[in-house]
């Protein structure tokens, strides 16, 4: 933008054969149609048309809509880098991009579409694909090669493009100006002939595409030795030590060659003030791992940088159109190094970004958030934003020295020695009692720390006094042998006097709104603050405060949560400035600090997990089926995450009555056509199986009192059979095994139950088929049949559905058996000896175990495959990782990502010790997803269909962990309902939906309330505008009411609150920005005196919050709209997508059902009925 106001301001200023006007907009603002208007009458008179960076797809189809018209008409049209769809607009003279051989749209967008598609079908989101800029400069490389095959005319005006390429991507002033004359001396026909003189012209002046750049130097270098040799003068010059730790900054060239670089100077100076020596490599292209490669090692291949910052904000390769993660993930792991990527404001100005309670624009989010995250990148901070006026990138000042800071701090873990280290760890208390210090999810939180100490103690930490045992080691913390104070009976470690306090936390002042003067009346004696824990050296095992506000109703009513406490505030105080740690480890999923008030992303110096956390590298341990709060914490409260496993899994079994009833059914299967004792044993299975209460759970259960012996045999079946369902899905459910000790892997023989679940899942992307279908198929069966049977409750297949689960856990504890030594072990497997086995005795192990159980036609071919699966599974399920990662991120090491998720799903997952990441939110739903979704939709409106009626409405509740899991199945669910379906864009991102025909879809559009989660809110805000544009487009849609119950309701709705169509189809919500929970349970768990009414009312305030599409960056309090949708609600829907949890196990599936809200909303006071969908198996329940 100041580049181009340069140049039309030079081209004026001269005097010469023409003027320019030159009229600009920023891609977001085409949002509004007031712009949209303006752009078109802009266009109308225009004479040349440029545009560059136009990756967000929904506005790239809005552009080609306004430009398309008149490409005709303009002189000349230069679109550079963007969506394929803008590119072919290019035009000048007879040049047409999309026809030049080699031409990036053949070689970009194909490759991506490819390359994603093969992972869409897969189920699992894309992670490869070429960089469309780094096409376009191999093609400004190649032009003489290009040129020569081409026509005079058409030769001569591809080389202007390329020219017109080479000018835009110098990016100076001069360069653009010369662009401009260039293009209009030969293609605007109102400039005279002549008039301008091409030869004089200058050629495009650019920088080399890569190399090493620091503002005081007097050249780019091409090797870090050529750099050191001027830098090491420098240092001496500002007066840095010449063995400083080394902080290498990867940049963008664009911002270099146009001089708009005053946010890469002042981060540059801001590390040197602060003692660090810098090393900056940028490159023109996408591909940012270039720098790493050839800039930060030496000519041995050493790696000689502490720590690095991408001030790029996008993805180490691929930048905004795509990403090769696996590309990035090997260049770091080379380098080793902390990876930091911090981001500059692109689509707001920096007023937008400080009102703003989401904070970064949702589309920066996608692309330079949660891409790089994919990539290992560490603490998203915003550091930079654009000048409204000249369009120039200005530093921010406080979030630079933050940057630096932390940068500096992760540094210097390596250089310092181990002994002299301070780490502090941080347990949890929820809720604030003695009995819940220590608790995280499946975590055995004392005998892990107790690992941990002592793996430290070994590598060389100052740990002093530990405990001989991990009771002593839990007493050192619960009991304090001096004093007792009613929040629990901890040890004090620390008392921190009001004057200390205030003199050393920043913020103390701003917390005297809404908890008054310090000390106030939590974590205090009433004079001093306390700090809860023990020390033991060099080792602070410190206890977080809780939020403060669990006992008090009237706060949780807030529909924005308020602050941290004193007693919050003084406790990182003193991590900080009293203890002083190198490096802080939060202990277990999970504590408070991630879910304190500020923005959602994009955190300010006054969002209080910023100040909170600070400059202190925050390590997590987190875990690893949670990455949706993982992400939280990780964007939030800057943490590097390290995974733990979920403990390993066992079938439930069954016991007393149930077990009664399972011999019972087995009686009835072997004197079934016994005309007295078949009915007399089905009479006892009845009785028997109400009491055990699964009268609750089968339909149409008889009564105690009929006589069976009037009920015809194969009607006696079908009771048989569903009660016989029931029971194998009790007995199948797979448990947790007790609690998940960090550094003790689970033993070969406790992960059966979790590679027979890994085994159930066909993974056609892989040549894999699931063990079920496998046997199934053996018999002439297809198991989706038998499932479907089987729920009906027909005896027969449900007999032979226990006979093929029988089968699956009989192979999969003869590979366990096969593949473990004597001591239990795993061992890496010997396939050739394996194959020589099989062929000898006839048969692999695992095929003969099957053989066995009933099924001797299994095919060796399909288990092939599967096994070695399944043995690379076991070797990663038992591997031992997460002390080693721990111990790599203290050395300020690089942790390896990987996903966090369900490990039966996706075993990449595993092993944990990583730093765990989500996945690119523009990649779901997944087709696989949506196929899954389309069964659990079906079988949903089976049950409610019976009688030819369907739901006009469903209240649906979307989690973020759910999502990510199962790669956005509940997101296609409720696209599913109400008649949509998702479509990829040009490069393969799901950012367009489409309308079923009515039709094709052969039944009514449902209505859908989407009542989103705080942490799906946060992570998949673009989904949600995904899901609000189905929505209107449904609302919108002139078909039948009676067919289109959206539309019907979106109608009432209008009308009863005299607002427009778009306006009134409001269905998606969820908390305000930086707000968690509906507080239901948090209200109930505490025992607080509120009425129904009032927690009706405390749940509508803080879930009311709209999210409209027309206006992605902000959710808008629409509590009344939010109630009038619950009215119409006939039923209530959210999915349990894990064995880990079921649905009494946590508090949050009852703190979000809004059941009972809609009973009390609805006219008629009618109490809709509550589903849910069971997808933790290959046979999905609802």
């Amino acid at each position: 933008q100041a580049s181009m106001t340069a140049a039309v301001k030079q081209i004026n200023k001269s005097g010469g054969p023409i003027c320019a006007e030159c009229v600009g907009y920023l891609l977001e603002e085409i949002r509004n149609p007031e712009t949209v208007e303006e752009l078109r009458k802009d266009l109308e008179d225009a004479n040349i048309f440029v545009c560059s960076l136009i990756f967000v797809q929904e506005l790239a189809e809005k552009l080609v809509e306004l430009v398309a018209p008149q490409r005709d008409r303009l002189d000349a049209c230069l679109c550079f880098p963007s969506m394929p769809e803008v590119m072919k607009l290019n035009k000048l003279g007879t040049f047409d991009l999309t026809k030049l051989t080699g031409g990036p749209l053949g070689s970009f967008a194909e490759q991506i579409k490819e390359a994603r598609n093969k992972t869409l079908q897969a189920g699992k989101p894309a992670a490869s694909g070429g960089a469309f800029q780094d096409s376009l400069l191999k093609l400004v490389r190649t032009l003489p090669k290009v040129l020569k095959f081409l026509p005079g005319d058409q030769a001569k005006d591809a080389r202007t493009f390329i020219l017109s390429l080479q000018h835009w991507l110098g990016g100076t002033p001069e360069n653009v100006e010369a662009m401009l004359l260039r293009v209009a001396g030969q293609y605007v026909p109102a400039v005279t002939p002549g008039a301008i003189d091409l030869d004089r012209i200058m050629e495009p002046v650019v920088l080399p595409d890569s190399g090493i750049w620091h503002p005081l130097a007097p050249a780019i270098y091409d090797t870090y030795e050529e750099y050191m040799e001027w830098y090491k003068g420098h240092l001496n010059f500002v007066g840095v030590p010449q063995d400083a730790p080394m902080i290498g900054v990867i940049l963008q060239k664009s911002h270099i060659s146009t001089k708009d670089d005053g946010h890469y100077v002042s981060l540059i100076q801001e590390l040197e003030s602060r003692g660090a020596r810098v090393l900056c490599g940028y490159t023109g292209g996408l591909d940012f791992s270039l720098p790493l490669r050839e800039y930060f090692v030496n000519r041995v291949g050493g790696t000689e940088v502490d720590a690095m910052v991408n001030l790029t904000g996008f993805s180490l390769v691929g930048g905004p159109a795509s990403q090769d993660a696996k590309k990035a993930k090997e260049a770091l792991m080379k380098i080793n190094r902390p990876y930091m990527v911090s981001v500059p404001l692109v689509f707001q100005s920096f007023t937008e970004w400080q009102q703003s309670q989401l904070g970064l624009h949702p589309v920066q989010v996608a692309l330079q958030v949660s891409l790089p995250e994919i990539d290992g990148a560490i603490e998203p901070l915003i550091y930079a934003g654009r000048d409204g006026a000249s369009g120039r990138t200005i530093p921010m000042q406080d979030r630079i020295s933050t940057v630096a800071t932390r940068a500096l701090n992760w540094a210097r873990l390596r250089q310092k020695p181990n002994a002299e280290k301070k780490v502090a760890i941080c347990l949890f208390q929820f809720p604030p009692d003695k009995g819940n210090v220590g608790t995280a999810a499946y975590l055995d939180v004392f005998g892990s720390i107790f690992s941990v100490l002592g793996r430290l103690k070994e590598e060389g930490y100052t740990v002093e006094g530990i405990p001989e045992d991990i009771e002593g080691l839990q007493k050192s913390i619960l009991e304090d042998p001096l004093e007792q104070y009613s929040m629990a009976d901890l040890n004090v470690e620390y008392r921190m006097s009001v004057d200390e306090y205030e003199q050393l936390c920043p913020y103390a002042e701003d917390l005297r709104e809404n908890w008054g003067p310090p000390p106030g009346t939590l974590n205090t004696d009433g004079r001093d603050l306390l700090v809860y824990g023990k020390r033991f050296g060099n080792i602070f095992l410190g206890v977080q405060p809780t939020f403060g506000y669990e006992g008090d109703p009237m706060r949780l009513l807030f529909a924005k949560s308020a602050s941290p406490h004193h007693g919050f505030a003084a406790f990182y105080t003193y991590l900080e400035f009293v203890f002083g740690a190198d490096a802080l480890l939060h202990f277990g999923t999970h504590g408070s600090l991630e879910f304190m008030p500020g923005k959602q992303v994009g955190m300010s110096g006054s969002c209080y997990p910023d100040r909170l956390i600070s400059v202190l590298p925050n390590l997590y341990y987190y875990a690893a089926n949670n990455p949706s709060e993982a992400t939280i914490a990780k964007r939030r409260s800057y943490a590097s995450t390290i995974s733990y496993l979920t403990p390993p899994a066992e079938n439930a079994g069954l016991y007393k009555g149930l077990n009664e009833l399972s011999e019972l059914v087995k009686s009835y299967q072997g004197l079934r056509e016994n005309e007295q004792r078949g009915a007399s044993i089905v009479a006892s299975i009845v009785a028997t199986a109400r009491q055990c209460n699964l009268d609750k759970d089968i339909e149409d259960l008889p009564q105690e009192d009929e006589d069976m012996k009037a009920v015809p045999i194969d009607e006696r079946d079908l009771i048989v059979g569903k009660v016989y369902r029931r029971l194998m899905e009790i007995e199948s459910r797979a448990l947790p095994m007790g609690l998940h000790r960090v550094g003790v892997p689970p033993t070969a023989e406790e992960s059966v139950a979790t590679l027979v679940n890994i085994a159930q899942l066909d993974r056609p992307e892989m040549g894999v088929k699931g063990l079920p279908n496998i046997i199934a198929a053996s018999v002439g069966l297809n198991a989706e049949q038998v499932y479907r049977n089987a729920d009906k409750g027909v005896l027969e297949d449900v007999t032979r559905l226990q006979e093929i689960t029988e089968a699956c856990r009989a192979a999969v504890r003869t590979l366990v058996a096969e593949s473990t030594n004597s001591q239990g072990r795993v061992e890496e497997p010997n396939f050739v000896v394996q194959d020589m086995m099989s062929f000898l005795y006839g048969g692999s192990p695992w095929k003969k175990a099957i053989d066995a159980a009933g099924f001797p036609n299994v095919n060796e071919d399909d288990l092939k495959p599967l096994f070695v699966y399944l043995q690379s599974c076991l070797k990663l399920i038992v591997c031992n990782n997460e002390l080693p990662g721990l111990l790599s991120a203290l050395r300020g090491e690089y942790i390896e990502p990987g996903p966090g998720g369900d490990p039966i799903r996706n075993p990449d997952v595993l092993p944990t010790g990583k730093n765990m990441h989500a996945l690119d939110p523009q990649s779901i739903p997944t087709k696989a997803a949506v196929d899954t979704a389309y069964v659990v939709v079906e079988r949903l409106l089976e049950r409610l269909g019976k009688d030819g009626e369907f739901p006009e409405s469903i209240a649906f509740t979307l989690w973020g962990t759910d999502n990510i899991k199962t790669y956005g199945e509940s997101l296609a669910q409720v696209l599913a309902l109400i008649g949509c379906r998702p479509v990829p864009d040009s490069l393969g991102r799901v950012n367009k939906v489409e309308l079923i025909p009515l039709e094709q879809l052969g039944r009514p559009r449902i209505d859908v309330v989407c009542n989103c989660s705080g942490v799906f809110r946060d992570l998949f805000i673009n989904q949600m505008n995904l899901l609000d544009r189905a929505i209107k487009l449904a609302a919108e849609a002139d078909e039948p009411v009676e067919q289109n119950f959206v539309r019907k309701h979106t109608l009432d709705q209008a009308a009863e609150f005299n607002i427009s169509v778009r306006q009134a189809a409001t269905r998606v919500f969820s908390n305000a920005a930086g707000s968690y929970s509906a507080n239901v349970a948090l209200a109930v768990e505490n025992g607080t005196n509120v009425d129904e009414e009032a927690l009706q009312k405390q749940f509508v305030t803080r879930k009311g919050f709209a999210l409209s599409s027309d206006n992605p960056g902000e959710l808008t309090e629409s509590s009344e709209l939010f109630k009038s949708a619950l009215s119409k609600v006939d039923l209530t829907f959210q999915n349990l997508d894990s064995s880990e949890i079921s649905l009494t196990d946590v508090s949050h599936y009852f703190d979000n059902d809004p059941t009972k809200v809609v009973q009390n909303l609805r006219k008629d006071g009618k109490k809709p009925s509550a589903f849910i969908a069971d997808t933790t198996t290959a046979n999905a329940q609802v």
